[in-house]
C-alpha cells in the first residue's frame, strides 16, 4: 500500500470553511493513489477554552479529569472532517486516541507514547477508508485517556507513520521552518531542509513549530518529516537526517525562550549529596530542569543556579523551600525577566570559535550574560529579557540567519 500520514494543526481547522479546505487536499492526494492517514488537532483555540473552563472551575483540576475534558476537542474537529469527505463521496471513518490502538504510558497531560496497535488502521486503510484520527492523545495501561502535551498531535502523526513506514507531513499555519522566529526577527529566511539533530534542539529550546518527541520518533525510524503551510501550495521544509551540505554553515538556527526563570540557591553546603538531592526532588515533583551552572566552593559552600519553565515555579518552590529549612543560610532569589537565547548549527562540530564569536558580539553591544551552557551544537545564553531584540538582530546579521 501507498500509505501517506498528513497532519493539520488547530488553524488548518479553525472553521468549516477550513475543514472543506483540508478535505480537498486530503481529496487531492487520494486521487494520486495514496491510502490517507489524517491526523488533527482540536480545531482553532478550543483546547486554550475548554482549559478555562476547567481553572475557572479550580486552581488545581485533577490532571485525569483535564485529559478526560481537553480530548474532546479533537473528537470534534476529526468527526467534522470525515463528515465532509463522506459527503464528497469518499469513504472516511473517524477514530480517537484509543480507538486507534495508540498506548500511553507516564503522567497525565505529558503522557509518551509507548506502542501502536496499527491493525485497526490498516484494516481501514485496506478497505480504501481514508482514516482520520484524534491527535494529542491516547490511552494508558488503567484504561484513562490521557494528553501528549502541547503539540502533541505532531507526534501522534510521525508515530503513526513510523509505525506504518510511510511518509508524514505535517501541515500548519507557517510555510516552513525559519532560521529563527520572523515576528522576532522579519528578516529570517525559510530553510529548505534541517537535520533531526538541529531540530530537536530548536525545539527543545522553545522554537513552537514542532513537538520534540515528534523529531526523536522520526529520527529513531528515519521518517522524513515535511512541513508547511495549509494554505496555498508555497514549498515547505523538509526534517531529515544530515548530510556534509549542511556542514557548510556553522549556525543553522537561533531560537529565543521567554518562558524560563533562573533560580539562584546561595549558599550550599559544598557536598555532592545535597546538590544531588536537591535536583532529585524537583526531578520527583517533574519540575524540569534545563542549565544549571556552579560557582567553585569558597568557605565551604558553592552558588547554584538553575532554569525552570515559570509554569513549574510553584512546584519548584515548594521543593526549595525545604532546603531553607534545612539549612537556614541557604539564600533564594529567582529571576522571571530572562531570555533564553540559544544558536544551534551541526556546522559547529567542523568550524571552531563560534562562542567566541558571539561573546565578542554581545560586548560589543554591552548586552550580559548570566549563564552559558554548551553542547556539540548548541550554545544557550541567559540574558536580560530587555536586551533581547538588539542580541537577535546582532547575531542574526553575523551568521546571515
Amino acid at each position: 500500500m501507498k500509505i501517506l500520514v498528513q497532519k493539520y494543526g488547530g488553524t488548518s481547522v479553525g472553521t468549516i470553511e477550513k475543514i472543506q479546505n483540508v478535505a480537498k487536499r486530503i481529496i487531492s492526494n487520494k486521487k494520486k493513489g495514496y491510502k490517507m492517514v489524517v491526523v488533527l488537532s482540536a480545531m482553532g483555540d478550543n483546547t486554550d477554552k475548554l482549559l478555562e473552563m476547567a481553572y475557572e472551575l479550580s486552581d488545581n483540576p485533577p490532571k485525569r479529569e483535564v485529559d478526560m475534558l481537553i480530548s474532546t476537542g479533537e473528537q470534534v474537529s476529526i468527526s467534522l472532517l470525515s463528515m465532509a469527505l463522506n459527503e464528497a463521496g469518499y469513504a472516511a471513518i473517524s477514530l480517537t486516541g484509543s480507538q486507534v490502538g495508540i498506548k500511553t504510558v507516564g503522567n497525565h497531560m505529558k503522557s509518551r507514547i509507548a506502542d501502536i496497535d496499527d491493525s485497526t488502521l490498516r484494516k481501514h486503510l485496506k478497505h480504501d477508508k481514508i482514516v482520520i484520527v484524534a491527535g494529542f492523545q491516547g490511552i494508558n495501561e488503567n484504561s484513562d485517556i490521557t494528553t501528549l502535551g502541547r503539540g502533541g498531535s505532531d507526534t501522534s502523526a510521525v508515530a503513526i507513520a513510523s509505525k506504518l513506514q510511510c511518509p508524514c507531513e505535517i501541515y500548519t499555519d507557517v510555510d516552513g521552518i525559519y532560521s529563527l522566529d520572523p515576528r522576532v526577527y522579519p528578516k529570517a529566511k525559510k530553510l529548505d531542509s534541517i537535520s533531526y539533530e538541529e531540530m530537536l534542539e530548536m525545539a527543545s529550546l522553545g522554537a513552537g513549530i514542532m513537538h520534540g518527541r515528534a523529531i526523536e520518533i522520526g529520527q529513531k525510524y528515519n521518517i522524513p518529516i515535511y512541513v508547511a503551510s495549509s494554505m496555498g501550495d508555497k514549498q515547505g521544509t523538509t526534517i531529515k537526517e544530515s548530510d556534509k551540505t549542511m556542514e557548510s554553515t556553522a549556525i543553522t538556527g537561533l531560537a529565543i525562550d521567554n518562558n524560563d526563570a533562573m533560580i539562584t540557591l546561595s549558599y550550599v553546603p559544598y557536598s555532592i549529596k545535597v546538590t544531588a538531592e536537591i535536583f532529585d526532588r524537583l526531578a520527583n515533583k517533574d519540575v524540569n530542569i534545563d542549565m544549571i551552572s556552579q560557582t567553585s566552593p569558597r568557605d565551604n559552600t558553592v552558588n547554584i543556579s538553575f532554569t525552570v519553565p515559570t509554569n513549574e515555579l510553584t512546584e519548584a518552590k515548594e521543593v526549595l523551600s525545604f532546603f531553607e529549612s534545612k539549612y537556614p543560610q541557604i539564600g533564594l532569589s529567582i529571576n522571571e525577566r530572562i531570555t533564553k537565547l540559544s544558536v544551534v548549527g551541526i556546522g559547529m562540530r567542523s568550524q571552531s570559535g563560534v562562542a567566541a564569536r558571539i561573546f565578542v558580539l554581545l560586548a560589543n553591544a554591552d548586552i550580559e550574560v548570566d549563564m552559558v551552557t554548551t553542547s556539540e551544537i548548541k550554545i544557550s545564553y541567559v540574558i536580560n529579557t530587555q536586551d533581547q531584540q538588539l542580541a537577535v538582530k546582532t547575531i542574526a546579521e553575523e551568521f546571515n540567519l
